[in-house]
């Protein structure tokens, strides 16, 4: 069990050894994280009204950054659980923060909703396993968990459109959500691109992964906190 979860990981391209400083540019680029997660914190003390949703969400940035720099620097098994929760947590947070604050839902449903995106986000990659066979998730080099964070997005703006679209600041949160969800698109497609990419791109394309995803996150915050003022 120890060797297990103490077993060294080559995930990406950049990573020609186990040493810690294997791979500068993945580990160094998670700093754009901790930028966005203290620039969010700053923003919302100089607003009239603080939002705390904004700034537990700068937070779980933060920590979605530390999270990252460990797997990339200390690449085992068990730092791998650090990079992928904080996500995780972020994903699902934002969630039920959209289906309340985007949509009006009550409590009761967007925690329903919201349990019920985990579940398709958690069963997608395997169904396509199962239909595709196992190397799908390979030749994405894991992508494909992320998936339904760009469906999501979209099916948020959408919804929003239709149901509030009279509304200026409706228009104005879906659009920005819209963008987002292209940012993020091009992103993954980066992720997804790492490995393909090694015999020409040594260095790989992980890094702008974390430096276009650490927009994303930014930007999804503070239209939550601009869309709660207005």
């Amino acid at each position: 069990m120890t060797e297990t979860w103490f077993a060294p990981i080559r995930a990406y391209c950049e990573r020609g050894d186990a040493s810690f400083w294997a791979e500068p540019l993945n580990a160094v680029s998670n700093g754009a994280f901790l930028l966005a997660a203290g620039a969010l914190v700053w923003r919302e003390r100089r607003a009239a009204a603080a939002d705390p949703a904004a700034l537990a969400l700068a937070g779980l940035i933060a920590v979605v950054g530390l999270g990252s720099f460990l797997f990339h620097t200390v690449a085992v098994r068990w730092s791998l659980f650090a990079d992928v929760v904080p996500i995780a947590l972020f994903i699902y947070a934002y969630f039920l923060l959209a289906m309340r604050r985007f949509l009006g839902l009550g409590s009761a449903t967007a925690i329903l909703v919201t349990l019920s995106f985990a579940g398709f986000n958690i069963g997608l990659e395997p169904a396509l396993d199962a239909i595709a066979g196992p190397s799908l998730g390979l030749r994405t080099n894991g992508s494909l968990s992320y998936l339904p964070a760009v469906l999501a997005l979209v099916g948020v703006a959408a919804a929003l459109r239709l149901t509030k679209g009279q509304e200026a600041a409706a228009r104005r949160s879906s659009s920005a959500l819209i963008g987002l969800a292209a940012l993020f698109a091009l992103s993954l497609t980066l992720r997804t691109l790492d490995t393909a990419l090694c015999p020409s791109l040594p260095m790989g394309t992980h890094f702008l992964w974390h430096l276009l995803n650490a927009g994303v996150l930014y930007g999804l915050v503070a239209t939550a906190s601009r869309h709660r003022a207005r």
